[in-house]
């Protein structure tokens, strides 16, 4: 593999006449995703696959790296598969359709398994409100849905192994229900949601008026827990959604079941949409989940 490094700085430096502080950021990208893929037992440059550079990437984000930094990296990779694709190093290029850095820009502060741990013992479960944060809680960590696909959740949306979820564009699908977001939800339908029991309000997750909940409620509480957890980022919604993919991934789900997962049609890192059966998602959310 140092090999490769050095014919490809060389390469750059060289033949397309790249300054050198651009030649050493290259080398530091690489330096790193290298040390990333050695920590995973991965030495073969051929089974690099576009997973493995989302994961890498992901990790990144983890670490509290620069979108900027982030951006460079994935630039850095781009270049550096093709030209390991156009010198018959490798006979196929992972990189190829990862074509838009600001993919990666965009990508919200996530928690890591651990504080997601310490943000979800927060909540005082024998209250009422404790109950139901931590039920609003594990359901979007546990599924990655949208905070809008939450709050628009009905009572009978909910099964004793799928979510029925509305998504853009009206459109429905079913994720996968694990363990814990079935047990949150079950406490909280006893100690909360029954005392609301109505004709009129359908809402899975409603007020303490009875009334459906709202996004900025949702933001706010978890606002509030991440903070009594002493974790200091920017934590929103979207974030515990953000969590739930990249925690799958570095598990060893494929991207293509977390994107049906997620209810993504189109996505910058991926080929096509691939439509997975409901068994294949369900095996994968038990399979790779970390709760």
């Amino acid at each position: 593999m140092d090999r490769l490094i050095d014919e490809f700085i060389s390469y750059i430096s060289s033949e397309k006449g790249l300054s050198q502080n651009t030649t050493q950021a290259y080398l530091r990208d690489l330096t790193r995703f290298y040390a990333y893929l050695k920590n995973r037992g991965l030495e073969d440059i051929q089974k690099v696959d576009e997973e493995t550079i989302i994961a890498h990437l992901a990790e990144l984000k983890t670490k509290n790296f620069e979108s900027s930094s982030i951006a460079r990296a994935l630039i850095a990779l781009k270049v550096y598969f093709r030209f390991l694709k156009r010198e018959n190093f490798i006979e196929r290029n992972p990189a190829y359709y990862l074509d838009n850095p600001k993919l990666w820009q965009t990508i919200p502060n996530i928690l890591s398994i651990e504080e997601i741990e310490l943000v979800f013992k927060k909540p005082i479960i024998e209250t009422e409100e404790g109950c139901r944060s931590l039920a609003i809680m594990e359901v979007l960590y546990g599924t990655g849905i949208r905070v809008s696909e939450l709050v628009s959740l009905n009572l009978y949306d909910v099964s004793d192994t799928f979510l029925k979820v509305k998504g853009k564009g009206r459109k429905e699908r079913l994720t996968p229900l694990g363990s814990r977001a079935l047990l949150a939800i079950d406490r909280y339908l006893n100690c909360f949601r029954s005392l609301y029991d109505s004709e009129e309000e359908k809402a899975l997750f409603v007020t303490s008026r009875g009334t459906r909940i709202n996004r900025i409620m949702v933001w706010k509480m978890i606002k509030q827990y991440v903070k009594l957890a002493g974790i200091s980022k920017n934590i929103s919604p979207h974030s515990l959604r953000h969590s739930f993919a990249t925690h799958l991934i570095d598990n060893g789900a494929e991207i293509r079941v977390i994107q049906e997962m997620m209810g993504h049609q189109n996505i910058g890192s991926t080929d096509r949409y691939m439509h997975m059966s409901h068994s294949k998602l369900q095996e994968a959310f038990y399979a790779f989940h970390p709760r």
